[in-house]
């Protein structure tokens, strides 16, 4: 069998590397919702993916001087948090391949785990420079660029990012909380519109759109939202708080009373919840 076609055998997907986004940065004087920002550790269950560790530390040993090995473990490191590990391997697939734009973008999402965000940067600038159709380091770029305040820059990235892959809900929700941000409810509930096409059992871009169409003065809309997001997370302290809130624009104390306490009993300190339950005397 072809090493290449071997080592293919025992990859692991990328999609720990790129978790959804979750919520917003700022929303037009309405509660304000603040997400990550970058790769998320996975769900995977840790003992299957360190058994898999354990295999592809054959595939490395057998194949030493091929960087994909290097890279497939570093994923898989990453899956369970072992940053530091995965950033060396990463960096030994670059060794062996100066122009591997996915190691340069891996170790991206490792660094911004680690807050090494300088390096970060770097790195999916690297990426792009070794191949500027590397969808995924436009996107990583264009997060960091967020959080950093950087839009116009991050919104350069996320066009080119939707451009090379018209299908990453991911972008499109990114670009969603890029409106937000700079006051265009009607921009950003098209690119929710666009990322929930593309991904329906993700809870954060309806969680977001509702808050763009509170933001529009339709909470009848919001509300949709904020349950669609309950249905795929109904422990979000924040959604049921938001759910609050848009039944209270709406005219509905009694509803809203309710849906604050239930936002309470999961966060105590739920901000949006604690100031609702004071208006609508549902404390």
């Amino acid at each position: 069998m072809h090493k290449m076609a071997r080592l293919r055998s025992s990859l692991i997907a990328l999609a720990a590397l790129a978790a959804p986004l979750a919520g917003c940065d700022s929303m037009n004087g309405l509660p304000t919702t603040r997400g990550p920002g970058y790769a998320e550790v996975s769900n995977a269950d840790p003992k299957a993916v360190e058994a898999n560790i354990d295999s592809l530390d054959a595939v490395v040993a057998n194949h030493p001087d091929d960087p994909e090995a290097y890279n497939t473990r570093g994923v898989a490191l990453a899956k369970i948090g072992k940053y530091e590990r995965a950033t060396a391997d990463f960096s030994q697939a670059i060794k062996l391949d100066p122009r591997h734009a996915a190691a340069y973008t891996n170790r991206a999402l490792a660094e911004r785990q680690m807050g090494a965000n300088d390096a970060a940067l770097t790195d999916f600038t690297h990426a792009i420079d070794a191949n500027p159709n590397h969808a995924p380091a436009y996107l990583g770029r264009a997060n960091l660029l967020r959080t950093q305040g950087r839009l116009d820059d991050a919104l350069h990235d996320l066009d080119q990012a939707i451009r090379l892959n018209p299908e990453n809900a991911q972008a499109f929700h990114a670009r969603g909380l890029i409106a937000q941000r700079q006051g265009d409810d009607a921009r950003a509930v098209k690119d929710f519109d666009n990322a929930i096409d593309r991904d329906p059992f993700s809870a954060a871009p309806y969680q977001a759109r509702g808050q763009s169409q509170l933001a529009l003065g339709k909470p009848d809309k919001a509300i949709e939202d904020f349950n669609a997001a309950l249905n795929v997370n109904n422990k979000n302290a924040e959604a049921w708080a938001l759910l609050g809130l848009a039944y209270e624009k709406k005219g509905d104390r009694r509803q809203a009373s309710e849906n604050y306490r239930r936002a309470l009993s999961l966060n105590a300190s739920e901000p949006v919840a604690k100031q609702g339950v004071g208006r609508t005397g549902g404390g």
